[in-house]
């Protein structure tokens, strides 16, 4: 099936000049650009800079995008870096969309790498799983829980009931006050772990069952949809209950602290039995125009002072076992953040396939044109 969608993708490449993009420096016509593409809000503020002084024969285009799902029909506009979630990464693959890595290029990857991403199932199908690390390397990875202030939203301590804690965004007390994640996979996958469904069910009637939920939610809940301007909202108190990715729970709770909200906030994070666990991983696509400084980027990231920069700045976990040695204990050792084994066991991450992009496309679609 490779190559099967780049005459779609074509079509809509040019609805990529419209990304958000960022120059982030303006270096000499001499010197080779190298283009990166990244989730908003998902790097350290002098990171390009750093790795401008490390390495001064590259100059760095920096882009944005809000989800994997924006972000795959720009992939035609030729990005050097691109930084999609496992199970992007595994269509991605399967189109022939991102070409291997030079390990040898990577030894700060080779030397600083968390083991247990060399034995995590990316993907339903194993010998497909078993390529994910000759294509991309993990960045930085998280769980989807729900956020909320315990203030106005009572949740029993210790919980990891789906039903009792994704109510909180179905409980008509909390209208027009939570928060969904404007991304197909998490909002769907919400809706089929509170009724008790694996988050890539192809069942036709749980399906539904999801789609209507999300549908009878926009009508009674009134929901606020985005991605990092959920952010934004809970912190100010706008609102109180919301999906969020746990790296987010961090970035939260220091913008309540610069609000000066302590006092009226007691932000908590949950995270249910049978949600999603994902990683969002450094890949090089096959229109790549400058492979050597994309393997130097993608091993400059792993430097361990830098990973600790990111992973501070940004909130989520990292997959750098030096770097996660320097943390706050209170960091490394919550399971939310960093899930033990046991926890892994509990949760899925998402797979990916034509039928399933199809059929969770057009849930998604209905949801969102639903009054």
């Amino acid at each position: 099936m490779k190559k099967l969608l780049r005459k779609a993708v074509s079509a809509v490449a040019v609805a990529g000049l419209l990304t958000s993009t960022v120059l982030v420096s303006a270096g000499c016509s001499n010197k080779q650009k190298l283009i990166i593409y990244n989730w908003g809000e998902y790097i350290a503020e002098d990171t390009i800079s750093k790795f401008e002084a490390a390495y001064p024969q590259y100059e760095v285009v920096y882009r944005t995008f809000e989800t994997n799902e924006t972000m795959y029909p720009n992939l035609e506009n030729g990005y050097d870096v691109i930084i999609p979630s496992e199970y992007m990464v595994c269509r991605l693959i399967e189109e022939d969309w991102i070409q291997p890595l030079d390990w040898s290029k990577l030894p700060l990857v080779e030397q600083n790498m968390d083991p247990m991403f060399k034995t995590l199932q990316y993907a339903e199908d194993k010998a497909l799983s078993d390529e994910v690390l000759d294509y991309a390397v993990p960045y930085m990875y998280c769980t989807v829980g729900l956020v909320y202030d315990a203030n106005k939203v009572n949740i029993p301590e210790g919980t990891t009931d789906p039903k009792i804690i994704w109510g909180a965004l179905l409980d008509e007390a909390n209208a027009d006050k939570v928060g969904m994640l404007d991304s197909m996979r998490e909002s769907i996958g919400v809706a089929l772990n509170y009724l008790g469904y694996s988050i890539n069910t192809m069942d036709e009637a749980e399906l539904e069952e999801a789609m209507n939920l999300l549908i009878s939610q926009k009508e009674l809940m009134r929901p606020a949809y985005g991605v990092d301007n959920l952010k934004d909202k809970v912190a100010a108190g706008e609102l109180t209950a919301s999906v969020c990715w746990s790296g987010d729970h961090i970035i939260i709770l220091d913008r309540i602290a610069e609000l000066g909200k302590e006092n009226d906030i007691d932000l908590k994070f949950v995270l249910p039995e049978g949600s999603n666990w994902s990683v969002d991983m450094m890949c090089v696509p096959t229109n790549c125009q400058n492979y050597e400084g994309a393997m130097a980027f993608i091993n400059f990231m792993y430097d361990p002072e830098i990973a600790l920069e990111n992973c501070e700045y940004v909130g989520y976990s990292t997959p750098n076992v030096a770097t996660k040695a320097m943390l706050d204990p209170e960091i490394a050792n919550n399971i939310y953040y960093y899930p033990t084994e046991e926890v892994f066991a509990t949760l899925e991450v998402y797979y990916t396939s034509s039928d399933i992009e199809e059929k969770y496309t057009q849930i998604w679609n209905t949801v969102k044109a639903s009054a």
